[in-house]
């Protein structure tokens, strides 16, 4: 199996389509723009989500993780040792804390989906160079989209770079296809081996989001169902851009209008 879906039914999206898709990650990116300038130590995670959440009804968005399968908050909100899908609550952040904010809005139907890393103070050197190598890794691994290259280019892109600086890709979590719906195939995996899986074609909508850890690849999920944590609590570390598949290559949907989605950050 090559966790990446028949390739069958993979939506392949019509030119027009990609305009919803820009406005919808240009939003998602403007709300982690926004956000970032609330990050610092003794601030809650809940009160981060709750202006990220008044910033996209404010923008004509909805909150599409608000109410998802049961998902109670609009952020994912994943600090230090938690790897993914982290629940705001009253937790502050300390300094050196590091955090990944992960944001998908709902736009006149369309999904915007993107996630980022930021530090609440400054950040260890081990923290910061696990960020640093895993911002790469998902740049690494968008360089390897165009028509005619295969999902498995993309994951051994990722991983050929993450495990060459001595980290480790989490396998139990993936990327996935975006536009109209929140989760479609295919599965992004974020390892693999070149000319795997279904064939990139033009209008195919995903995102890619690698999750680096610095111990081992392994993680477990805690009794809330949702709050997945390294086993051997190490840090982890998250980036996710949305992408669609162009004629000649890949145009990033979540891209920041100013900047500031790109490493090094400076600490709040």
């Amino acid at each position: 199996m090559d966790g990446s879906g028949d390739a069958r039914r993979i939506t392949i999206y019509r030119p027009e389509d990609f305009a919803g898709m820009r406005a919808a990650g240009h939003l998602a990116a403007k709300t982690l723009d926004m956000i970032g300038q609330h990050v610092r130590p003794g601030v809650s995670t809940d009160e981060l989500d709750t202006i990220a959440h008044d910033y996209m009804l404010a923008n004509g968005a909805i909150p599409a993780c608000l109410g998802y399968r049961g998902y109670p908050k609009t952020l994912c909100i994943s600090i230090n040792h938690v790897v993914c899908h982290g629940i705001p609550s009253d937790r502050r952040l300390v300094s050196g804390d590091i955090a990944n904010i992960d944001v998908t809005v709902i736009l006149d139907g369309w999904y915007g989906d993107s996630s980022r890393m930021y530090c609440a103070g400054p950040p260890s050197t081990k923290a910061r160079n696990l960020i640093e190598v895993t911002y790469e890794a998902l740049m690494l691994g968008i360089a390897a989209v165009k028509p005619g290259a295969h999902f498995g280019d993309i994951g051994h892109a990722i991983q050929r770079f993450v495990e060459g600086n001595r980290y480790s890709v989490v396998r139990d979590f993936c990327g996935h296809g975006v536009g109209r719906r929140f989760h479609e195939p295919p599965n992004v995996l974020h390892y693999g081996k070149p000319g795997e899986g279904p064939e990139l074609k033009p209008g195919m909508f995903f995102t890619i989001e690698p999750m680096v850890n610095a111990g081992r690849p392994e993680v477990k999920v805690l009794d809330d169902g949702w709050t997945a944590v390294t086993r051997d609590r190490s840090l982890s570390a998250q980036f996710e851009h949305m992408v669609g598949v162009t004629e000649t290559g890949v145009e990033i949907f979540t891209l920041s209008p100013t900047g500031l989605d790109k490493t090094p950050y400076p600490a709040a």
